[in-house]
């Protein structure tokens, strides 16, 4: 819904800034790496954001790149961990650092991080693995896999509406391309669900 905001930073107070948008102060909580790269109060800044809708309140987080944001919507897809948590997981661990420690199942280093212990850590690792890679251009991959998964899990949520089963949607959605619209990827998987 509010995708960035661009405007004068007017407070700092750690987690969270104030950003004046035509007139408008939005407070958005941002990780401490996002914090420590804001410039000056009084200059303008520009956050990717995303924005978390609860029963008791309406959250607006805020990022310095799209690679961080990718990563806190990778990570709030991980059952038991919320955006509080994703927040301080990336306070914690660069998105290249969270990306190489699930990559090499660095259990030790993800709990490292507020509020993960062991067994947090490890359903990350299980969540997560192969859903992220390292390398040279980890912002594009994670982005990449970000729409992939977006649109699979899509995908494989329509045919449990459906009434398959949990294991049956899972292989029906294999090989389906990363890019595929979920309208064609449900058609598709149905396809491969009838032979």
């Amino acid at each position: 819904m509010i995708g960035r905001l661009r405007g004068c930073l007017v407070e700092k107070l750690p987690p969270q800034v104030v950003i004046d948008v035509n007139g408008v102060g939005y407070e958005v909580d941002v990780s401490m790496q996002t914090f420590y790269a804001l410039p000056a109060l009084g200059e303008t800044v520009q956050l990717y954001t995303q924005l978390v809708v609860r029963e008791d309140a309406h959250l607006l987080f805020g990022f310095a790149d799209l690679a961080e944001r990718a990563m806190f919507r990778q990570l709030v897809k991980v059952s038991g961990i919320g955006a509080k948590t994703a927040l301080g997981i990336l306070s914690a661990l660069s998105p290249d650092d969270l990306a190489a420690a699930i990559a090499s199942e660095d259990v030790k280093k993800l709990s490292s991080a507020p509020s993960v212990g062991k067994k947090t850590a490890e359903r990350m690792i299980l969540e997560l693995r192969g859903k992220l890679t390292v390398s040279g251009s980890l912002k594009d991959d994670l982005l990449h896999a970000t729409a992939s998964v977006d649109n699979s899990e899509d995908v494989v949520s329509t045919l449990l509406a459906l009434g398959y089963n949990e294991k049956e949607s899972r292989l029906a959605v294999k090989g389906l391309a990363a890019d595929v619209d979920v309208s064609e990827g449900v058609k598709l998987a149905l396809k491969n669900l009838m032979r």
